[in-house]
């Protein structure tokens, strides 16, 4: 969390960026995984964000989020993640409370939102095996 606090601090954001809560981070970390040749980015909300995200309304925080997110895995910027996250902000904490990541595959295709609600997050297959 440190590490998403300096680059937050060293980007300018937390103070040029109106935030819903400037002291308040709701990404703890991220991590890329791989399995054979499809790529998973794990994104591990911090108490803060799993609260925000089962709190209807709360679209402000969810876009800091995604720009906490792309401070720390920048590749993450392409057609398909962000719907994916939206999805596992507004969804995640009803369907599975504490899950330990909100996994995002660059390799799902882009659908409509209510194509990605049905697909429980996870278009153009299950959720990876790994």
């Amino acid at each position: 969390m440190r590490m998403i606090s300096a680059a937050l601090c060293a980007a300018g954001l937390l103070l040029s960026t109106p935030l819903a809560h400037a002291d308040t981070l709701y990404i703890d970390h991220t991590e890329w995984v791989q399995w054979g040749d499809l790529k998973s980015l794990r994104i591990y909300p911090t108490a803060t964000g799993r609260a925000e995200a089962a709190t209807p309304g709360t679209q402000l925080q969810q876009d800091q989020a995604w720009n906490e997110v792309l401070i720390v895995a920048p590749e993450a910027d392409i057609p398909g993640m962000r719907s994916q996250f939206n999805c596992h902000w507004q969804f995640a904490e009803f369907a599975r409370p504490g899950k330990t990541s909100w996994n995002l595959e660059p390799w799902r295709p882009e659908v409509s939102g209510d194509e990605m609600v049905a697909a429980h997050c996870n278009p153009g297959g299950t959720e990876e095996p790994f």
